[in-house]
């Protein structure tokens, strides 16, 4: 056996005794509390909660002081609230603004336990976790994905059907009304039919050059 082995005591000394090699008027056990390894567990995951509508910054708020008030920091991670940046025209000017992709859900990371299930639970406005199980952690990348790319290159805000009416607002047609005639809502793009000299012509156009009547 190796001899370094045989220095490891059998039974870890009580708390009245008088640890071997410790100095004089140091607490019983500090040695042993100094060299014990931290444990740092499984890390967090990520769960989604239901909210109502409308409400989710109010419930973020709650959650993260009610996190605060029990002492729980360790226990939880994040708090968020999937968004994404849209660009939408205004009097002819685009405008990017801030919109909620998952409305009535908010993605809270923590280790779930019954203790930090019910503060979650118990937040106003909360309604309940939508699943037991925890996001994996593909499903967490595509979320954090899609806000990255909306970030980088905000979509347009409105959406086109067919046979809706439009003004076009940029390019060589601007000041041309037409009728949506193909939506392309992959591409952001829409065909609308336009009449020049007579004739109903077929114009492409991306969402940000066009708003509806």
């Amino acid at each position: 056996m190796d001899e370094t082995l045989k220095t490891i005591p059998d039974e870890i000394p009580s708390e009245g005794g008088n640890e071997a090699g410790a100095e004089p008027g140091a607490a019983p056990g500090a040695e042993a509390e100094a060299a014990a390894p931290v444990s740092t567990g499984p890390e967090k995951q990520w769960y989604i909660i239901h909210s109502y509508s409308g409400f989710e910054n109010r419930v973020k708020e709650s959650l993260l002081n009610r996190i605060e008030a029990f002492g729980l920091q360790e226990l939880f991670g994040e708090v968020m609230i999937p968004t994404e940046n849209v660009v939408e025209v205004r009097n002819g000017k685009k405008r990017v603004s801030t919109k909620k992709f998952f409305p009535g859900y908010v993605l809270v990371q923590m280790f779930m336990t019954d203790e930090t299930q019910q503060v979650v639970l118990n937040t106003p406005k909360v309604t309940g976790f939508v699943s037991s199980e925890a996001l994996r952690p593909e499903e967490m990348d595509r979320i954090l994905g899609h806000m990255t790319r909306a970030t980088e290159a905000p979509k347009p805000k409105y959406t086109f059907e067919s046979g809706e009416k439009v003004k076009i607002i940029e390019g060589p047609f601007s000041s041309f009304q037409g009728v949506v005639d193909l939506v392309n809502q992959d591409r952001a793009t829409l065909s609308v039919l336009v009449t020049i000299f007579g004739r109903s012509t077929p114009v492409e156009l991306n969402f940000l050059q066009v708003e509806k009547l």
